[in-house]
């Protein structure tokens, strides 16, 4: 696949996937041995990452996803952007606040056969904590 298919597949995977809920897209986006080294997963592949999506959905409603840059060399497809969303379910063992959260992120992910196998993924959990009020902002 040319980078700009890469691209296209990653957008893919958070337009269809993440901001209109169609979880089966990963099928077609991950690899059966995907793995995400910043997050923990119940299993590789698919499965697994929409386990860790769910998670957010079910405890975030009106999750989206905005990417702000999307860009790729080789095998290599980096994102750039935030989610917003309001928390009214439990997330990390943190009863629903009502807060609405502003959470930006940057990622990695490397391409395969035309499926990601692997991803990287910093997010900005403090100050989704500091949002929630479960973690004091001074």
């Amino acid at each position: 696949m040319t980078t700009e298919q890469n691209k296209a597949m990653i957008r893919r995977g958070f337009e269809t996937g993440l901001n209109h809920g169609n979880l089966t897209v990963f099928e077609e986006v991950l690899a059966p041995t995907y793995v995400n080294h910043n997050m923990p997963m119940p299993e590789p592949g698919p499965a697994g990452f929409r386990a860790v999506v769910g998670a957010f959905l079910s405890a975030f409603s009106g999750f989206q996803v905005t990417l702000e840059a999307v860009i790729a060399q080789g095998d290599r497809v980096s994102t750039r952007g935030y989610f917003t969303g309001t928390h009214t379910g439990e997330f990390m063992g943190i009863p629903a606040t009502g807060k609405p959260v502003h959470v930006s992120y940057c990622d990695i992910w490397r391409i395969e056969n035309g499926k990601a196998v692997e991803n990287w993924v910093q997010m900005d959990m403090l100050g989704m904590m500091q949002q929630l009020g479960v973690i004091p902002t001074s």
